[in-house]
């Protein structure tokens, strides 16, 4: 029977070049729920994703996906096994119609989904995109580009998606659109971790919430849990200090390097 953590890093060393960035990261992600992970820049928030999805080698530890270990598995191999990767940033292929974006997206999608239905289900999720499936993706406003962007992830049909900063370069009406979509796909069964940039937003939308410092889990805790905190208020959620800026036992330093 599966446990309740459906994604859980244990001591995990990783990064680029000679620099590291995770050192000794552990944390657990609940199944069925929404996690964000905040925390400053070179935390080590998008390069946790990036190892977790085969993309960065770990050089020490191990991560775990359904209780079975994943550790520097290829993307291919973790796409079949029901994880997606939504990474920062516009990852569409613009000059296509957003018809062929999704058949692109479902490519890699486990054997035996059948692509012409799985894009009926995912248009009935997204009705924009299917009044709009012959038009060019770089046609779309940012906001659809966004919903293509993770539709194309459900073709994959996964039981965690893993999304980075999916609110970058929405208004304030697109980003309450976004967070309503990310409860509809958890209701529907999907896991969600998420990195975003609006940390107070994302937690009030959140099931837990896990905090990120140098490289090492600061805190995890129930999201509500973590907004009463005024320490990480002050650091992390648009308190006094500046938001670069991290604990050090007592002090405050300015990390650098990665995020």
């Amino acid at each position: 029977m599966a446990g309740p953590d459906i994604l859980r890093f244990e001591d995990v060393v990783a990064g680029y070049g000679k620099e590291t960035i995770l050192h000794g990261l552990s944390f657990t992600v609940r199944r069925g729920a929404i996690t964000t992970v905040i925390g400053p820049n070179g935390a080590g928030k998008s390069t946790a994703f990036k190892a977790a999805f085969g993309m960065l080698p770990v050089r020490a530890g191990r991560i775990f996906f359904d209780d079975r270990e994943i550790t520097n598995r290829p993307p291919r191999e973790l796409i079949a096994s029901g994880v997606c990767y939504v990474p920062q940033g516009r990852n569409i292929f613009p000059e296509l119609s957003v018809l062929h974006n999704l058949e692109f997206g479902g490519i890699a999608a486990p054997q035996g989904a059948d692509p012409k239905a799985r894009i009926g289900l995912v248009m009935d999720r997204f009705p924009v995109l299917r009044r709009k499936a012959r038009h060019q993706a770089s046609t779309l406003s940012g906001g659809e580009q966004k919903m293509l962007e993770i539709a194309r992830g459900l073709m994959l049909q996964p039981r965690l998606m893993l999304i980075d900063e999916p609110s970058i370069g929405l208004s304030p009406i697109l980003v309450e659109e976004l967070f309503g979509l990310l409860h509809e796909l958890r209701e529907s069964g999907i896991t969600l971790l998420m990195i975003e940039q609006n940390a107070k937003r994302a937690l009030e939308n959140s099931d837990h919430g896990i905090v990120l410092e140098l490289g090492r889990t600061r805190l995890q805790d129930r999201a509500a849990t973590i907004l009463a905190d005024p320490r990480i208020g002050q650091l992390f959620l648009g308190g006094g200090l500046e938001p670069a800026q991290v604990a050090v036992g007592d002090r405050f330093e300015q990390p650098s390097g990665r995020t």
